[in-house]
């Protein structure tokens, strides 16, 4: 495609934040006296904020609106705390926006987590990359899959929207690129399945960060080192 800019989501495609957020996530619900679950079972409940993550951690006969309440804000409290125990770029990940500097591509970042954690986890573990716009859910932006969000960025990066690559690793993320009329692109290494990121409309996976790289135009000239 001829890419002019690369939009990512965060968690689940350039950190993985799974085993703090479950960490985080199960010691709120100790605290109300509510089974824990499995890491594995946070690939599901992430990706549509800290509300919707808990409402689908608490158990069935529990989901009462001022219990969701409770144990989101005591979520936010312990991840602030616990946010960077085990979170880590994935493999690969470094090369690839090594490379996509090289290009000279405008980079940002877009996400359902709280914006304040988001700034922080991009400020802290990728600040050896200069990303354009870091925006994480706040009260004036919809969360995704709400295009409102993407296009924004488009807008201030000066860029149409058919010239931007996203990269997600959810479904949420498939249909954000989808309605605000970018390139999606799927990441096989987070946290959903090929299966989903094919329905809800991604034109291309990668299993690996490195290949998004075959997925730009070639280098023009002057853009060769």
């Amino acid at each position: 495609m001829d890419c002019k800019a690369v939009l990512f989501d965060l968690d689940g495609t350039l950190l993985d934040t799974l085993e703090d957020i479950a960490d985080a996530a199960n010691k709120v619900l100790a605290e109300h006296n509510f089974p824990p679950h499995n890491t594995d079972d946070y690939r599901t409940f992430v990706g549509e904020g800290v509300t919707m993550l808990m409402t689908r951690a608490v158990p069935y006969h529990n989901k009462h609106r001022d219990t969701i309440e409770a144990c989101s804000k005591a979520f936010q409290e312990t991840y602030k705390v616990h946010w960077n125990k085990k979170t880590k770029p994935y493999a690969g990940v470094a090369g690839m926006l090594d490379e996509l500097t090289a290009r000279n591509l405008p980079l940002a970042v877009l996400s359902n987590k709280p914006d304040d954690f988001t700034k922080k986890c991009v400020a802290e573990l990728l600040h050896k990359w200069t990303f354009r716009m870091v925006q994480g859910a706040c009260s004036n932006i919809p969360r995704k899959p709400d295009p409102t969000g993407a296009r924004h960025m488009a807008d201030t990066l000066a860029i149409p929207p058919a010239n931007i690559l996203y990269l997600g690793d959810t479904g949420t993320d498939m249909q954000t690129a989808v309605r605000a009329g970018m390139f999606p692109v799927g990441a096989l290494w987070g946290y959903r399945t090929r299966e989903e990121l094919q329905s809800h409309g991604a034109q291309a996976l990668i299993e690996q960060p490195q290949e998004l790289l075959t997925l730009l135009s070639p280098l023009h000239p002057k853009e060769e080192m």
